[in-house]
C-alpha cells in the first residue's frame, strides 16, 4: 500500500514533464503577485469587505502560499503558529488549538470555506478539522472581531482561503508529497481544477500518516501516531452577474492519545503490549474524528455593490476509544447550520458601506457511555453595519453589531441521580469598533483602533459535570456565568522602503467577566461512570470568572540591503493578568512565553517569468533551478515565569532556542517550471524542550530522571515536492 502512495505523486510528476512540450505553460500568477507586489497593496477580506492592507485599521497578518509551502508542520494550525502574536496549545503532533495574543479556545473563530468552523473547540484535545493542503493563504485578524463575526471572536479570527478559481479556459492539475524523518510522516495530495465557459470545478484528495514522534529524553512517545484522510469538491458557475458555488469537504482524523503514564521503576512511558515506535497502526487509547461540511456560496453583482449569501451545514462526530477498538466510551455528535447575508457597496466619493446579518443553529448529542456536558441546542443571530470613509491621507471606519444567543441544556438522570439539570440561558450583546489609518507618506502608515468584543459562556463552562479525560480532572460548570466583554485599543506603525520594512503593534485589552477554570485544592471526586468499588479519584476543577487585563506588542523588521538577501526578525510579548488576585493566581493560564524569531534568507537565483523579453524576442533561460533560496533561522522562547501556580495548575517553563535550516527551488526543464522542492530542518541540534503551551508538559514524573511530563519533537527534516501543471485552452 505504501508503494501506491509513493507512485501516485511520481506519476503526476512524470505527466507534468511530458505535458510541457505539448501545452502552453503559464506561470502561477499568485506566485508572481506575492513576490513582487508591496504587501501594502495586498487585499484583505476579513475586515469590512475587500480592503487594501494599508487601509485596514485593525492588525492583520497575511500568510502567503509560498510561506505555507516552505513551512514544515503536522497540521494547519502548526503551520501558522510562527506568526507574531500567534501560538498554539498542542497535544501530541496532530492536535493544535490557535492562541492569538494570549487568548484561545472559544475566543478564536476559524473561518474555512467562508463559514466558521465548528467542532467542539471548547475541549483541550479537540483540534481544527481542516485539511492543510486545501488552504492556499491565511489571514489572521488580531483583536476583537465581534463586529463582523459575532460571539467568540474576542481574541481574533483566522480566515483560511482556498485557492482562487482558475481563469477561463484553464485546467490546473497538481500533486504534492511530503516526508518527515522524525515521525515518519508521509503525505500526499492530488487535485484538479478548471474553468470552461464559466463552469468551474475543483477537486482534491489528501492522505497523511505518521508514527510516534521521538525526542532524546522520551524516545518514541506512545499515542502520538495519527492518520488523516481528507477530500474536497467544488462545483459552480461564474458569470458577469456574480457566482454560485457548492462546496463539499470531508475530514477524517484518527489521532492517538498521549497519556504520559510511566513505569515507576524504569521511568519509561507505558504503552500497549507490542507497541513499536515505527508502527502507523492505531493503538489504545485513540480518537476518531469525522467532520463533513457542505457550503453554498453566492455573490450577486449590483450596480452599487454586491450581495453575498453563504449557507453552511457541518456535522462533527468525535469518538474516544479507551478500552476497546470497537466500543467507544465518549461520542459527541454536533450538527451546525450557519448563515450569513451581507451587502457591500463599491467605494463612492471615499465612502464604503456594508450591512448584514448572520448566525448559526447547533444541536449537540451524547452517543457514548460517558458524559462531560449535556445534550444541548444553540441558536444565535447578529445584525451589523459598518462604514468607511477616505479623506486625503486619512481612512476612518467603524460599525455596530447586536447579537442574541439562546442556549438550552437537556436534563440527564443516571441511576436515579440527576447528572445534568434542564436549563436555558439567553444572552444579548452590543459591540462595535472605530479606527483610523493615517498614511503619512508612501512609506509610513499609522493605525489606531478601538474595539469592543463579546463572548457567551460555552456549554462546557456552564454545565460540565464529569471527568475530562484529556485533562485528567473532574470539571464542574456554573450556570450563573455571565458573558465576557472586552475593550481593546490597538496602535500600529508600518514602514517600508527599498532596503527595510518594519512593523510594530501595541495593544491593551481589558476583559470583564473573564471565564477560567481553577482547582479546588486537594478535593477529589470519582467519575460517575466508574464501577462501584473503584478507588480512583480525580482532582476537582470548577469554572469561575473575574476581570482580566492583557498588555503586549508584536514588532518586526526585514532588512534587505540587496534584492536577494533578507534578514527578518520578529518579537512577540503578552502579559495577561487576573485582577485583584493573590500572587499564585495572578496570571492567566496558558499565556505564551515571549518569543523572538530571526531568519537570514538568501535568494541565489530568481527569475519572475519563464521567459525573458529581450530586443522584442522571447528568450527561454535554460536553468535547471529557479527561485533557489537557502535560509537559517532561530526560534528563541524566553522563560515564562508568569504562571497560574495555584493548585499546581501551571509551572514555569525555562527558555530554549531552536536552530532551523531550509532550502527550496523551482525545478525547470527547457525553461518551464515542472516542480517545486523544499527541504526544511527543524530543531537541527535536537534540543530537548517543552513548549509552555504543551499540555503534555504536565504528564507523569519520570522517577529515574526527575523530569516531569513529555517533551516536544526532536530533530525533524521535511522533504516536500509539489508538481503543478496548467493547461491553457
Amino acid at each position: 500500500m505504501k508503494r501506491i502512495y509513493i507512485i501516485l505523486p511520481l506519476l503526476c510528476f512524470c505527466m507534468a514533464m511530458a505535458a510541457q512540450d505539448n501545452h502552453n505553460h503559464k506561470d502561477d500568477s499568485t506566485d508572481v503577485f506575492f513576490r513582487h507586489l508591496d504587501l501594502n497593496e495586498v487585499m484583505v477580506t476579513g475586515v469590512t469587505g475587500d480592503t487594501k492592507l494599508k487601509y485596514a485599521t485593525a492588525p492583520v497578518s497575511i500568510i502567503r502560499p509560498q510561506e505555507l509551502q516552505a513551512t514544515a508542520s503536522t497540521n494547519i494550525i502548526d503551520a501558522l503558529a510562527h506568526q507574531p502574536g500567534v501560538s498554539q496549545i498542542t497535544t501530541g503532533g496532530s492536535i493544535s488549538k490557535p492562541i492569538i495574543r494570549g487568548l484561545g479556545y472559544n475566543r478564536v473563530v476559524v473561518i474555512s470555506e467562508g463559514v466558521r468552523q465548528e467542532g467542539q473547540q471548547w475541549g483541550d484535545e479537540h483540534g481544527v478539522e481542516v485539511d492543510g493542503n486545501s488552504v492556499s493563504s491565511i489571514e489572521v485578524l488580531k483583536g476583537p472581531a465581534s463586529l463582523m463575526y459575532g460571539s467568540d471572536a474576542m481574541a481574533g479570527v483566522i480566515i483560511m482561503h482556498s485557492r482562487p478559481i482558475q481563469p477561463e479556459g484553464t485546467i490546473h492539475v497538481d500533486g504534492s508529497t511530503e516526508y518527515q524523518t522524525n515521525n515518519g510522516l508521509f503525505a500526499y495530495s492530488l487535485s484538479m481544477a478548471g474553468n470552461k465557459n464559466g463552469f468551474v470545478w475543483d477537486g482534491r484528495f489528501s492522505q497523511k500518516m505518521a508514527h510516534a514522534y521521538k525526542n532524546k529524553y522520551d524516545g518514541y512517545v506512545p499515542g502520538s501516531q495519527f492518520r488523516e484522510l481528507a477530500g474536497r469538491v467544488l462545483l459552480g458557475l461564474n458569470r458577469q452577474w456574480g457566482h454560485s458555488h457548492l462546496i463539499w469537504t470531508a475530514y477524517h482524523l484518527t489521532p492517538g492519545i498521549v497519556e504520559g503514564e510511566r513505569d515507576q521503576e524504569t521511568g519509561e512511558l507505558v504503552h500497549e503490549e507490542g507497541f513499536t515506535g515505527l508502527s502507523y497502526s492505531k493503538a489504545l487509547p485513540f480518537q476518531q474524528v469525522k467532520h463533513q461540511k457542505v457550503v453554498w456560496d453566492n455573490s450577486i453583482n449590483l450596480a452599487s455593490g454586491y450581495l453575498k449569501a453563504i449557507v453552511g451545514y457541518q456535522q462533527n462526530n468525535r469518538q474516544e476509544f479507551a478500552e476497546s477498538y470497537d466500543d467507544y466510551d465518549l461520542y459527541f455528535k454536533l450538527h451546525t447550520l450557519t448563515y450569513d447575508l451581507r451587502y457591500l457597496t463599491h467605494e463612492r466619493n471615499g465612502w464604503k458601506l456594508s450591512t448584514g446579518l448572520g448566525g448559526m443553529y447547533q444541536k449537540s448529542l451524547n452517543k457514548g457511555e460517558e458524559y462531560l456536558i449535556p445534550d444541548y441546542r444553540l441558536f444565535d443571530i447578529g445584525l451589523f453595519s459598518t462604514v468607511s470613509k477616505s479623506i486625503d491621507r486619512w481612512t476612518f471606519n467603524g460599525g455596530l453589531r447586536y447579537d442574541h444567543r439562546s442556549l438550552h441544556g437537556d436534563e440527564l438522570t443516571e441511576d436515579g441521580e440527576v447528572r445534568f439539570t434542564d436549563f436555558s440561558r439567553h444572552f444579548n450583546g452590543l459591540t462595535g469598533s472605530v479606527g483610523t489609518v493615517f498614511n503619512v507618506n508612501d512609506n509610513l502608515n499609522l493605525k489606531l483602533n478601538i474595539a469592543r468584543g463579546f463572548r457567551t459562556p460555552n456549554m462546557s463552562e456552564l454545565a460540565s459535570n464529569g471527568v475530562h479525560e484529556g485533562s485528567l480532572r473532574y470539571e464542574i460548570g456554573s450556570q450563573d456565568l455571565k458573558s465576557e466583554y472586552s475593550l481593546q485599543a490597538d496602535f500600529g506603525i508600518d514602514y517600508s522602503s527599498k532596503y527595510i520594512s518594519a512593523q510594530a503593534a501595541f495593544f491593551a485589552n481589558r476583559i470583564n467577566n473573564y471565564i477560567y477554570i481553577k482547582g479546588e485544592g486537594s478535593a477529589l471526586r470519582q467519575a460517575p461512570e466508574m464501577a462501584e468499588g473503584e478507588n480512583m479519584g480525580y482532582p476537582v476543577f470548577v469554572y469561575t470568572q473575574g476581570d482580566a487585563r492583557l498588555l503586549g506588542f508584536e514588532a518586526g523588521f526585514d532588512l534587505h540591503p540587496i534584492h536577494s538577501l533578507h534578514f527578518e526578525n520578529t518579537f512577540s510579548y503578552v502579559d495577561a493578568q487576573l485582577m485583584h488576585q493573590p500572587e499564585d493566581r495572578k496570571y492567566l493560564p496558558f499565556t505564551p512565553a515571549p518569543r523572538w524569531n530571526s531568519e537570514l534568507k538568501w535568494e541565489l537565483l530568481h527569475h519572475s517569468h519563464s521567459t525573458i523579453k529581450h530586443k522584442h524576442k522571447e528568450q527561454t533561460p535554460h536553468l535547471l533551478f529557479n527561485n533557489l533560496y537557502v535560509s537559517a533561522g532561530i526560534e528563541c522562547y524566553l522563560k515564562q515565569s508568569h504562571v497560574y501556580s495555584a493548585d499546581d495548575t501551571e509551572t514555569p517553563t525555562p527558555s530554549y532556542t531552536l536552530l532551523n535550516l531550509s532550502a527550496g527551488t523551482d525545478i525547470q526543464i527547457r525553461g518551464r517550471k515542472v516542480a517545486e522542492l523544499h527541504v526544511i530542518a527543524d530543531n537541527l541540534l535536537n534540543r530537548a524542550y517543552q513548549n509552555h503551551l504543551s499540555r503534555l508538559k504536565y504528564a507523569d514524573v519520570n522517577n529515574v530522571t526527575g523530569r516531569c511530563g513529555v517533551y516536544n519533537m526532536g530533530r525533524n527534516i521535511t522533504f516536500k515536492l509539489v508538481v503543478p501543471l496548467t493547461i491553457n485552452n
